[in-house]
Formats: C-alpha cells, sequence, structure tokens
C-alpha cells in the first residue's frame, strides 16, 4: 500500500507541473527520456538476441497461412483461457524459450520493468514475462507504430496506473529486426514502472 501511495503523490505532482505547463497531466513525456534512455541501455540489445530473433522468425513461418478469421480466434481462446485463469494456449506460450528469456530479463531489471513481451509480424504474441489481456496486439499503438514504422521505429506510451503491479507505467516498444536482411519482423513491449527509473 506504501508504493500505491507513493505513486499517488508522483502521479499528483506531474498532474500538477504538467497543468501549470499547460499541457496534458501525466502524459509519456513527462518521463519520455528516462524511458528512451532505459530502453537503448538496457532493452536495445536483446532484439539481436538469437533468443528473440529466432523465436520470432519461427513463429512467422508457422503463423504465416493464418488469416484475420483464425488470428481472431486465436485471440478469443487466449482471453476465454485468461479468464478462466489457464488454458493450453496460454501454457504454451509461457513455457516456450523465449518467454523464460523475457521472464529473466524481467527479474534482472531491479524493479523497473512491470512486463515484456514480444510479437510476430502478425501482432500475436511470441513469448513474454506475464500473461497480457490479449493474445493479438496488432490493432494497437505499440504495434502499429514499430513493426508497422519498420526497423529502428520506438514507440513510447502514455504513463498510466497498473493494477497488477499496483504502479504507474509506461510501455515503450521497439522494432524487432532480422538481423541478417535488416527486415522488420516483430516487435516487443516492456512495461516500465516510472517510479523505479
Amino acid at each position: 500500500m506504501m508504493k500505491f501511495a507513493h505513486g499517488r503523490r508522483i502521479a499528483g505532482a506531474v498532474a500538477a507541473i504538467a497543468l501549470l505547463a499547460g499541457a496534458a497531466p501525466a502524459s509519456a513525456n513527462e518521463f519520455e527520456p528516462q524511458i528512451r534512455a532505459f530502453y537503448d541501455g538496457a532493452v536495445k540489445s536483446w532484439l539481436s538476441d538469437p533468443a528473440v530473433v529466432d523465436a520470432v522468425k519461427a513463429q512467422n513461418e508457422a503463423h504465416a497461412g493464418f488469416d484475420d478469421a483464425k488470428v481472431e480466434a486465436l485471440d478469443q481462446q487466449w482471453r476465454a483461457e485468461k479468464d478462466a485463469g489457464s488454458g493450453p494456449l496460454i501454457d504454451k506460450v509461457l513455457a516456450n524459450a523465449l518467454s523464460q528469456y523475457l521472464k529473466g530479463k524481467k527479474e534482472g531489471a531491479g524493479g523497473k520493468i512491470t512486463e515484456v513481451f514480444v510479437m510476430d509480424a502478425k501482432g500475436l504474441n511470441v513469448g513474454q514475462s506475464d500473461v497480457t489481456s490479449d493474445y493479438m496486439q496488432g490493432d494497437e499503438a505499440k504495434w502499429q507504430k514499430t513493426y508497422g514504422a519498420g526497423p529502428d521505429a520506438v514507440f513510447v506510451d502514455e504513463v498510466e496506473f497498473d493494477d497488477s503491479s499496483e504502479s504507474f507505467q509506461s510501455q515503450v516498444s521497439g522494432t524487432v529486426v532480422d538481423p541478417a536482411t535488416g527486415e522488420a519482423i516483430g516487435a516487443i513491449t516492456v512495461g516500465v514502472a516510472v517510479e523505479n527509473l
């Protein structure tokens, strides 16, 4: 509860400063320099790690023939499994090697990361540290403004209160690139606890 109260004070101070400056309260812009520095220093190197690249490439091959109906069916299955507490699709993704890699990265970040997940060329989860609310991220800015924008794209979203971690976080997302071709193959999203930067 102390962390929650502390977070509320930080958000209040950020909102007050933003209002005095005539800006929107608690926007990602308040923390964007620190978030981008964290991304560049701690996350960017993961994008060329074979653990990430090989997993994304393998899933892109496996999902190449999926149409919109198949993607929607998988997303609905994921949501139903999340509501039930588990299921074969969620269990398979959480148990894979990439998810184990991402969990290790989250645990080693000293409380700065609230979640991390990697998506394929269709916006479907490849691996993740924690269960996401849905399986398909392709309709969201985190995927559209990174994978959809091409190599080297980085998108920093607004700061929001995350109920599950009881902290204020901003998601930073970047494009995963195949180092052999230089082409975008997927995306990564990292939830950053702004209080801990």
